[in-house]
């Protein structure tokens, strides 16, 4: 068997993938696209499947009784390396795919074809794909429907992208960021962990608008979310809720950890202004409040707890 090799921008397309909350919400409207991809080729299973770290989650499944297999032995790792449909006509056949568990066991497979699900610049976040416990050859034609199919399924996925996605600085807003939010609350209660809410305000962001106009503005704000995103971790929820306000929810976290990141985001703020050829410089006032995980505390309280310490700090621009 041989898994298939990871992408090289694997980082961030995880972090796509989290952003746009593809994982463990399975939605109907995916369904339509599985059904009527079982039924116009006559197959076992058809799948629209996510390719996460370690596994590939189904988020829709005709055909198929469990929700997801782990990475190293999915046909659909291998089909997100390329751009082109990936199909095997009889894995039992194929030195790649022979000895893996999923041909060797159940739903046994032999013929397998996945396109990729491509979303912005390319990113592929996983495929839709048809499985047959039979070999199977495909005509042109019948590529080409599957083709058509894996759209209706990419357009699907592009309505997460428009309703969770900031466009203009392309990280979480707020609606992503209140759905990633609740959802790490949770996690980190399960696993008894702290977690903290540090809520920030771009200093100075009317006046740059007023002096140098709004695409001056909106660079700074793009500048300011990159900055966010070099300095905290790949596992911390980041997102723009508001005009010039961003949030970062860091998991495993008590408030003498999250000190740490928060300085050396100051840090890069003044790395930026010293030596940046912008004719604007970068500030912000920073609310932070940490929870235990045993304090019951819904997400909208947190919020507004974060809310408030960023008004009580506001005079302090780093």
């Amino acid at each position: 068997m041989q898994p298939a090799p990871i992408p090289a921008n694997d980082d961030y397309r995880l972090r796509l993938i989290q952003q746009l909350n593809l994982l463990d919400t399975p939605e109907e409207r995916f369904d339509r696209v599985t059904r009527l991809a079982r039924r116009m080729f006559g197959v076992d299973i058809a799948l629209v499947s996510i390719v996460d770290k370690k596994r590939q989650w189904f988020k829709s499944s005709a055909g198929l009784q469990v929700e997801e297999t782990a990475r190293d032995v999915s046909f659909c790792g291998h089909a997100i390396l390329g751009d082109e449909p990936f199909i095997i006509p009889d894995a039992s056949k194929d030195v790649r795919f022979n000895d893996n568990p999923l041909v060797l066991d159940e739903p046994k497979v032999r013929f397998y074809a996945g396109v990729p699900l491509k979303l912005k610049e390319g990113v592929k976040v996983g495929t839709l794909c048809i499985v047959d416990s039979q070999p199977r050859h495909f005509t042109d034609q019948q590529v080409q429907d599957l083709i058509d199919l894996a759209k209706l399924a990419e357009i699907e996925l592009e309505a997460n992208l428009e309703s969770t996605i900031d466009e203009l600085t392309q990280i979480s807003n707020r609606r992503g960021f209140n759905l990633l939010a609740e959802k790490v609350m949770n996690v980190c209660r399960f696993h008894t962990e702290p977690y903290t809410l540090a809520l920030f305000d771009l200093s100075s962001f009317q006046d740059i608008n007023e002096l140098h106009g709004h695409l001056t503005g909106d660079d700074a704000l793009v500048q300011f979310s990159q900055l966010l995103l070099e300095n905290f971790r790949d596992s911390d929820v980041i997102a723009r809720v508001g005009g010039d306000e961003f949030a970062v929810l860091m998991s495993g976290t008590t408030g003498t950890d999250a000190h740490f990141p928060i300085m050396r985001f100051r840090e890069q703020l003044k790395q930026f202004n010293q030596f940046g050829d912008k004719v604007y410089e970068l500030g912000c006032g920073v609310g932070v409040v940490c929870c235990s995980p045993l304090e019951e505390i819904s997400f909208s309280e947190l919020f507004d707890k974060a809310q408030r310490a960023l008004l009580a700090t506001k005079s302090a621009r780093y």
